[in-house]
């Protein structure tokens, strides 16, 4: 049941934001074991005045076509299993849009599963 929110700078056309959400997307997919239909994505632009980042934080080059990845998901996967999602992750956008592996920051979110409401007010999951 992960919730996804995607950041990045404005300017791009409506078929790589599309691309984007649909790559991180395919990505939880293939490692995640999210299945289909689970998809809940938020894209957000912004102008330069409200997207700042450390450009050699870490000692990696950024760009301004720094994408800002945050996955809130429920807490019951192991490490090995997220560091295969970032991976994946950087892999499709690598491969389309054409997002270099080091503009691509993720934040994995967990949570417990009682915290999740998908509709009507009822904690599905608890």
């Amino acid at each position: 049941m992960p919730m996804t929110r995607i950041a990045l700078r404005r300017g791009h056309p409506d078929s790589y934001r599309q691309t984007l959400m649909n790559q991180v997307y395919q990505a939880m997919r293939d490692t995640f074991d999210v299945p289909v239909g689970d998809l809940f994505v938020m894209l957000t632009e912004h102008d330069e005045a409200q997207f700042a980042f450390g450009r050699h934080f870490m000692d990696i080059a950024r760009s301004d076509d720094l994408v800002m990845i945050q996955i809130t998901a429920n807490n019951t996967r192991t490490v090995e299993t997220k560091k295969a999602l970032y991976r994946r992750i950087v892999e499709r956008l690598a491969d389309s849009p054409g997002i270099r592996p080091e503009d691509v920051l993720i934040n994995l979110v967990e949570v417990p599963k009682e915290n999740w409401s998908f509709g009507n007010g009822v904690a599905q999951l608890a």
